[in-house]
């Protein structure tokens, strides 16, 4: 870098918000952003209008959250408090928890079954599909047609093998489109079920922290970090043995065998299978978890010859799947990433049992999900708080990801024509800022 460049770099002339502009060049340049779009209130306002539904497919729930005709499931889309319903006929419906009256929320349940929603504030009551039925006294309202009084409805929803997405964007591309070249690998983590079957039915894990939402879809696809940020958690695994479980972040990982794919539409993923040796090396290698070898013995000799498949279906996938905005797939759990305010995010972690498998494997894989979340993710997360409290210092304007950029022999095109490269190249930040830069600027496809 020369002294001129850095002399811009670190000019105070960028500390100012564009969002009223359209416009983000000046914001978001090839290696790097400014740090303003961590910071700035009016930034993260037009993120949740724009990003998390207004033009993006934004991912609400799993079919299974909402098993039968009649359930329903409380989330958000952004900051944009909904209800995910079935219908009588069993259609899926997502509709905003607000009253058309007086703007209360209509549900305050975070899961069951109902025909209806019925405001605790008045009590006008809506079908689970969103119309106005029933007005108390009605008489008081001169001329009340309730055709234009139902709840807000999420204008698109859809549901990939049962994975439910919504947007407000009545133009959006087709889901299908949308996921493009992160369907084969969504595909792959759904048909690691011998039946295809994912179930999303225990409590969630809800971990908040002080910072920016982006922060943590920067970290779900750097394979930079292991090696420091979770330190503790590989000196554990390497006195299991050096092919234990994340141990091999800490070899050298750019030169591993490990990769990043740069799927498109602000995708991405890590893939960690090709550090593994064949059947059984999943479970081989994983790290220590409750009534491993009890569980391991049962399936051998109830299985014979199919244990090393089945308790390899008790491990992750070993794939970290980044589906931008918020979705993200790490091992066999689902991570929604739920902002709160520019400087407040939610991560909630769904375990996942799955269909065609003895019961105890699904248990097992419940031992392994409890395992990332309370020994991993606290690392990331302190890391998250620290990178917003760094970010406080205005002289200090841009956080580079740059990582990657102009090395030789990292990238190539596989025959889908999707860039693979080394596990520490940042493409997965330049890929979703691509993304992020034309859902604000406005753009439908």
């Amino acid at each position: 870098m020369t002294q001129q460049d850095s002399t811009k770099i670190h000019s105070p002339t960028m500390q100012r918000a564009t969002t009223t502009t359209g416009d983000w060049s000046d914001l978001i340049q090839s290696d790097r952003i400014h740090r303003t779009l961590y910071t700035d209130p009016a930034v993260f306002d037009e993120e949740m209008v724009k990003v998390f539904g207004g033009q993006s497919w934004a991912y609400l729930a799993h079919e299974s959250q909402v098993p039968e005709s009649n359930s329903f499931l409380s989330t958000r889309m952004g900051l944009r408090p909904v209800i995910v319903t079935r219908d009588k006929s069993g259609a899926l419906h997502a509709v905003f928890n607000r009253c058309a009256h007086r703007a209360a929320t209509v549900c305050r349940e975070e899961s069951g079954t109902a025909k209806s929603f019925q405001c605790p504030y008045h009590g006008w009551t809506f079908r689970n599909t969103g119309e106005l039925v029933g007005v108390p006294w009605a008489h008081g309202y001169a001329n009340l047609d309730k055709s234009k009084f139902g709840l807000t409805v999420v204008t698109r929803v859809a549901s990939y093998r049962g994975f439910i997405f919504g947007t407000m964007n009545a133009s959006a591309p087709k889901i299908e489109d949308w996921l493009g070249n992160a369907k084969p690998w969504l595909d792959y983590w759904i048909d690691r079920s011998p039946t295809s079957e994912v179930f999303v039915r225990s409590g969630a894990y809800r971990m908040g922290y002080r910072g920016n939402w982006k922060l943590a879809f920067d970290n779900a696809g750097d394979g930079y970090h292991p090696s420091f940020s979770h330190r503790s958690l590989l000196e554990m695994a390497s006195r299991m043995g050096d092919a234990k479980d994340m141990s091999y972040f800490g070899k050298t990982p750019d030169d591993g065998p490990m990769k990043v794919y740069s799927l498109g539409n602000g995708h991405s993923v890590i893939d960690q299978r090709p550090v593994y040796d064949g059947p059984g090396s999943f479970w081989e290698n994983q790290r220590p978890q409750p009534g491993r070898e009890i569980f391991e013995e049962s399936i051998r000799a109830q299985y014979g010859d199919d244990a090393n498949r089945l308790l390899d279906l008790a491990i992750g996938a070993q794939i970290n799947l980044s589906i931008f905005p918020n979705l993200l797939l790490i091992g066999n759990q689902i991570q929604v990433v739920e902002p709160m305010s520019v400087n407040r995010t939610q991560l909630t972690w769904h375990a996942t049992a799955i269909g065609g498998v003895p019961e105890s494997v699904n248990t097992m894989r419940m031992r392994s999900q409890e395992d990332f979340p309370a020994f991993g993710e606290p690392d990331d997360q302190a890391n998250f708080e620290e990178a917003q409290r760094g970010l406080a210092a205005p002289e200090a304007e841009w956080i580079y990801m740059n990582r990657g950029i102009g090395v030789a022999d990292w990238q190539s095109l596989d025959e889908k024509g999707v860039i693979v490269t080394a596990a520490t190249d940042e493409i997965h930040m330049r890929g979703y800022y691509d993304e992020w830069q034309l859902r604000m600027r406005g753009q439908n496809q």
